[in-house]
């Protein structure tokens, strides 16, 4: 965590909260003097000067700001440049946060990505060494502004003058969605993982209207992309083995649409000599799980990644087995050992259900699992293989399958189950 030099009071109504992050501490000290001395909206430029004793009398503006100052928390070293520690490192919301460039710049160029990625402040940046192809990478980050050490107190007012009249309207409360991340890991090879985390992924984003992400993490070889009828340009082999240029841009760059709004990030349509660095997985799923309100994962039966943050506790993890000797085998032995520890965070899905041709009842099944499986997927052969072959999702089409999944979704989005309609008796009919 950075250092924090200087930690004022809350910032008052009407004042700019700035945090001032620079390991260089004289050229820190320098551009909080110069903020130092900025009223927001009350000094011009030509006050600036008269104060600075060019002679130049001009009348004061008309004050067009609420602002009546800046308040400023300084940091002597950076902090994380993972997004998802950025906000706890930082420890407060901040309207304004300006970065010193000289000390580390691809650090610092990282961290202005992050911040900008998640919208959680402007950001400027400044350098006691300007370049031009350093200015124009800091704009690609999305600095608003680039100032150059010496710095006038003037130079400093107008840049704060140009961040206030673009900030926004202070935003109302609203109801924020919390973002959750679903993982689907089959007990076994072909008990249908990708063709239920497809559906689900497509249901979700239907039922919710919120932003989506599926991750085909099958890998090598997944079937995402064609449960779903798509030819995807990139894959998750691009993500993973850029993993040092993973920020929510890039990422964005790399998926593709379903006509749902699904954004899909497939899985690579050939096999890659290539393996995924070490932490390139999680860093995927930081910048997805930040990014998006729902990201849901096809895990296929890669139990090797439970050292990842895959499984993280709070990710929702969807168990899918058959019932069958091998399969519930399997359930018990992945339940008993992983996930022993979790009881809401971890749901068991009966997939392929037919209660009349099973040779197990409920009470074997559940004690098999060592518990009750929350979720029966029906069995419905001919559907399930009509669809795959046409390309097209179960979710889209009326059947026992998909209102199944249906009910899945909106209980993982916290909407009430949606009951079907009941038939009415008519004399007409």
């Amino acid at each position: 965590m950075p250092a924090l030099l200087q930690t004022p009071d809350t910032p008052a109504a009407g004042e700019l909260s700035i945090a001032l992050i620079g390991p260089h501490e004289q050229h820190r000290k320098a551009v909080a003097g110069a903020l130092s001395w900025c009223q927001i909206g009350m000094e011009s430029r030509a006050q600036q000067r008269q104060a600075e004793g060019d002679g130049t009398e001009i009348p004061a503006p008309k004050r067009q700001s609420p602002h009546t100052g800046v308040t400023i928390r300084e940091f002597a070293s950076y902090p994380p440049t993972d997004i998802d520690d950025i906000p706890k490192a930082l420890g407060l919301d901040y309207e304004l946060v300006i970065i010193e460039l000289d000390t580390d710049p691809e650090l610092a160029l990282n961290m202005v990505r992050s911040i900008c990625s998640l919208d959680l402040a402007a950001v400027m940046v400044y350098s006691a060494n300007p370049d031009l192809e350093m200015a124009i990478q800091s704009m690609r980050a999305g600095a608003r502004e680039f100032l150059k050490l010496p710095l006038a107190t003037v130079d400093m007012a107008e840049a704060l003058a140009r961040v206030a009249v673009r900030r926004p309207a202070p935003r109302q409360a609203k109801t924020t969605v919390k973002k959750k991340s679903f993982v689907f890991l089959g007990a076994k090879g072909g008990c249908g993982v990708t063709t239920l985390a497809s559906n689900f992924a497509v249901s979700l984003a239907q039922e919710s209207g919120q932003s989506t992400l599926l991750i085909d993490l099958g890998l090598p070889l997944g079937d995402v992309a064609i449960n779903l009828g798509m030819v995807p340009k990139y894959s998750t082999a691009n993500a993973l083995q850029d993993s040092n240029r993973l920020d929510a841009n890039f990422l964005s760059s790399l998926l593709s649409e379903h006509t749902s709004g699904l954004q899909v990030l497939a899985a690579p349509g050939e096999f890659s000599k290539n393996q995924p660095p070490p932490g390139a997985i999680d860093k995927l799923l930081s910048v997805a799980r930040q990014n998006y309100d729902y990201v849901v994962v096809d895990a296929g039966s890669r139990i090797d990644l439970k050292g990842s943050t895959l499984f993280e506790d709070s990710a929702i993890v969807y168990l899918v087995t058959q019932i069958g000797v091998s399969e519930l085998r399997n359930a018990n032995r992945i339940i008993s050992h992983f996930f022993a520890h979790r009881v809401h965070t971890l749901q068991i899905v009966l997939n392929r259900y037919a209660p009349r041709a099973l040779g197990f009842d409920d009470a074997h099944i559940t004690k098999a699992l060592t518990r009750p499986a929350e979720w029966r997927i029906p069995d419905d052969y001919a559907t399930a293989r009509r669809t795959q072959n046409t390309a097209t999702p179960l979710a889209l089409e009326d059947s026992p399958i998909s209102r199944a999944i249906r009910q899945m979704a909106r209980a993982a989005c916290g909407m009430p189950e949606n009951p079907e309609k009941k038939k009415r008796f008519s004399f007409f009919k």
